[in-house]
C-alpha cells in the first residue's frame, strides 16, 4: 500500500474517532473513557539520541489548575517515581528523520503500535508531530500547554528516568521553565531568567507551591473560624493573612497565651488583639484543640515558606520593589548575609 493510501486510511480512522477534546463538564471518569485505556495515556518523549514511551494518568491534563499541578510531579524521583512509568525506550542513529513531513518512519511507528493500546491517546511534544502522526498513522495526539508541563517534567529527570541516555539537552531543548513553576514564583513577584533556572530555584519554588498548597487545604476551617471570629468580637477577617487569623483563632481559645502584635500583616494589631481576648471574657469559645493544631499548621507553613524565600533571595540577583523576594533579601542583609548569584 503506497504512503497516499496509507495516509488516506489514517484520515478516515480519525474522521470516525472522538472529537479532539471532552465536552466541558465532564467528570474524571468521562474524560477516562474518552482518553482510553483507564484515562493512560502513552507520552512520545524526545530525548537527544532517540525516543522514549511513558505511561501517565491523562485525566491529570485535564483538571483543575493543571497547568500549576503538573509539574510540581516531577522534581525529583521521590515525587515522580509514582507518576510516569517507562514503557520503551529506543536510539535512533538518524533521529532527525523519524518524523518527517511526509510521514513516520517504521521503525518508530512499529514502537508506537506496538505499545499503544486499542483507543489509547498518544501525547506529543510537537504540534507537527501530532499533525504528522494523526495524518500518517492515524493515532489521535494529545498537544497543550499540559502536555509540555510532562514534557519539561521528563526533560528535569531524564537522568533518572532514562539512564540509557548518554547524551545531554541541547541548549534548545534543555530545562528552562515551566509555566506552572512560573506561576508560583509570579505570585511572589519573583522574576528569573528562563536560562538561569537550576535544581536549587526549582526545589525552592516547589516549597512555595507546597506551602500554598498545604494552606489552601485549611481554608474551608480558616474560613469557619472567620465567621466565628466576626459573631465574638465583631472583627472582619476575611482580608487577613492567614497566620494573623490562625493567631487570632488560637489566642480566641487560649487568651493566657502570649503573641507578638504589630502592623505586619501577620501580626494583630494591639487593639485587634485586645477584642479577641474580650470576646473569650465574654463567653464565646471555638473548639480549642482544633484551633490550636490549625495555628501550629500555618505558622509551620509560614516558617518554610519564609526559609524558602531567604534562599531564593540568595539565588536571584534582582526582585521587584515590594516583592516578597526583595523583602527577604532586605532581612537577610540587615543580619549581614549576602544575596549574590550562587549556583546550586
Amino acid at each position: 500500500m503506497g504512503k497516499r493510501a496509507k495516509r488516506d486510511r489514517a484520515r478516515s480512522r480519525l474522521a470516525t474517532a472522538p472529537s479532539s477534546r471532552p465536552p466541558p463538564g465532564t467528570s474524571s471518569v468521562g474524560f477516562a473513557n474518552w482518553l482510553g485505556h483507564y484515562g493512560i495515556i502513552l507520552v512520545l518523549f524526545e530525548t537527544p539520541s532517540g525516543f522514549a514511551l511513558m505511561h501517565y494518568d491523562g485525566v491529570k491534563l485535564f483538571r483543575p489548575k493543571a497547568l500549576e499541578n503538573i509539574w510540581s510531579e516531577f522534581i525529583n524521583m521521590d515525587t515522580a517515581q509514582n507518576v510516569v512509568f517507562l514503557q520503551k525506550f529506543e536510539i535512533f542513529e538518524d533521529k532527525a528523520s523519524a518524523i518527517k513531513s511526509d510521514g513516520v518512519c517504521f521503525k518508530l511507528a512499529k514502537m508506537i503500535r506496538r505499545s499503544l493500546w486499542p483507543g489509547q491517546k498518544l501525547a506529543v511534544g510537537k504540534q507537527e508531530y501530532k499533525d504528522i502522526i494523526e495524518a500518517s498513522l492515524g493515532i489521535h495526539c494529545l498537544f497543550d500547554e499540559a502536555v509540555l508541563e510532562v514534557m519539561w517534567g521528563l526533560k528535569n529527570l531524564i537522568n533518572v528516568l532514562l539512564p540509557d541516555e548518554k547524551l545531554e539537552l541541547t541548549n534548545e531543548d534543555r530545562l528552562q521553565i515551566s509555566r506552572g513553576m512560573k506561576s508560583v514564583l509570579d505570585r511572589y513577584g519573583i522574576k528569573i531568567d528562563a536560562n538561569l533556572v537550576n535544581a536549587g530555584i526549582i526545589d525552592m519554588a516547589s516549597t512555595l507551591y507546597e506551602c500554598d498548597l498545604f494552606e489552601y487545604e485549611r481554608d474551608p476551617l480558616l474560613e469557619y473560624g472567620s465567621k466565628q471570629l466576626q459573631k465574638a468580637s465583631g472583627l472582619d477577617s476575611k482580608d487577613w493573612d492567614r497566620l494573623k487569623l490562625a493567631t487570632a483563632l488560637k489566642l480566641i481559645c487560649y487568651p493566657e497565651d502570649e503573641i507578638e502584635t504589630g502592623d505586619s500583616a501577620e501580626m494583630l494589631s494591639e487593639s485587634e488583639a485586645g477584642l479577641v481576648v474580650q470576646a473569650h471574657c465574654n463567653g464565646h469559645k471555638l473548639r480549642d484543640w482544633i484551633y490550636l493544631d490549625l495555628y501550629k499548621e500555618i505558622a509551620w507553613a509560614h516558617g518554610v515558606r519564609r526559609r524558602a524565600l531567604e534562599q531564593l533571595a540568595h539565588m536571584v540577583e534582582e526582585a521587584p520593589e515590594g516583592s516578597m523576594v526583595e523583602e527577604a533579601k532586605e532581612k537577610l542583609k540587615l543580619r549581614g548575609v549576602g544575596c549574590g548569584w550562587t549556583e546550586t
